[in-house]
């Protein structure tokens, strides 16, 4: 049978041979893109000839999907025991942070939730109360948009408790209008990163005085397109665009943790600094938009599997100094928790410690460690 040209082809099948490229093409970057962002251990066989092997047709690419990636059966029912330990969670009443608050408290420790609302703090509260944890939840003021707050917040927990087993710096703004935080900073960059630079910082020394402390930072895949420019991070001189605003934040987050546990190791301080992401969660963190809303429903995994990475970091045995933990599913997009890899531009020494001395200045906070 003659092969026939295109010009021959009916639209019908023409259709159809643009959309099977499209697939399979499609089939092979999302392959590709997955498994040069896992870290080695996280793959079944060696990722140079898995490389090779995605090249063999559709079949290399569904091979992968269906046998190339580990998964880490880690749950929260690993989460060990949290007896006599106190435990920071900004954010806390929703999404993320209240699954985290809910899980420690439940182990048994003791959940300071760090919150900007009040009543919506004390509600969350009582949602957990209501588990009859083994532990206590405490609900406590803190805007992370307003440094008097930080200041306020850390005093007080300073004042009220002897030791601080684990701070996570959760609490997130994603992709909101153009706004300004009390000292002017725009609104992401300020809440996501300067303002738990400057909680971190204050509540450090009690961190160094409890014998194997961590502060947990979360971020997001979003840091991968993110961007420090550092001639105008406050969104001043640019024109405003959310989303790259987002990414900046997020990976200042990363920049910032790994240069803690530098610093922290440096020092010989037992403290450790690590990050985490939740992947691609239902949180409302992305909006209520029906088509946010629409896509939670089709792709996004719930908070309490978004908040699994977060609550290894936080807990686990295995956790290691400066780390970065996400879902290991497609894409990081869901899944339970194991490490994971970040993008180059988040391990800038230069860069990670210009982003601490601008922070430093702009917050008017000495970050010792």
């Amino acid at each position: 049978m003659p092969i026939k040209r295109w010009t021959d082809l009916r639209p019908a099948q023409k259709a159809g041979l643009v959309t099977a490229a499209l697939a399979q093409l499609g089939l092979f970057a999302t392959a590709w893109i997955d498994l040069n962002s896992r870290r080695p251990e996280a793959v079944n066989g060696s990722k140079t000839a898995w490389r090779v092997g995605l090249f063999v047709n559709t079949l290399g690419p569904l091979a992968y999907l269906l046998r190339g990636r580990k998964a880490n059966p880690w749950t929260e029912a690993d989460v060990p025991g949290q007896r006599g330990k106190v435990v920071i969670v900004t954010g806390a009443n929703s999404g993320l942070g209240l699954e985290t608050s809910r899980v420690l408290a439940l182990r048994g420790a003791t959940v300071i939730m760090a919150c900007r609302s009040v009543p919506r703090a004390q509600k969350a509260a009582d949602q957990i109360r209501a588990l009859n944890p083994q532990g206590e939840v405490v609900p406590m003021t803190l805007d992370l948009g307003d440094l008097e707050s930080v200041r306020a917040f850390a005093g007080r927990v300073r004042a009220e408790y002897d030791h601080l087993d684990v701070l996570v710096n959760n609490a997130g703004i994603m992709v909101p209008p153009l706004g300004r935080t009390v000292q002017g900073f725009e609104t992401q960059f300020g809440v996501n990163h300067l303002g738990h630079f400057a909680l971190t910082a204050q509540l450090m020394p009690l961190l160094e005085r409890t014998p194997g402390a961590r502060v947990v930072t979360v971020s997001s895949i979003a840091h991968r397109f993110g961007k420090m420019e550092f001639g105008d991070l406050n969104w001043h001189a640019r024109r405003y665009a959310p989303m790259p605003a987002y990414g900046q934040s997020k990976l200042a987050n990363l920049l910032f943790t790994y240069e803690l546990q530098r610093r922290l190791n440096a020092a010989g301080k037992d403290v450790l600094a690590v990050a985490a992401h939740p992947g691609w969660a239902s949180t409302g963190l992305q909006g209520e938009g029906r088509g946010a809303q629409l896509f939670n429903q089709w792709f996004a995994q719930s908070a309490a599997m978004g908040a699994l990475p977060t609550l290894y970091a936080a807990t686990s045995p295995d956790t290691m100094r400066g780390a970065f933990y996400g879902p290991s599913g497609l894409l990081e997009l869901g899944g339970t928790p194991e490490r994971v890899t970040s993008v180059d531009r988040s391990h800038d020494r230069q860069d990670a410690a210009r982003l601490w001395a601008v922070s430093e200045e702009l917050t008017g906070v000495d970050f010792e460690v």
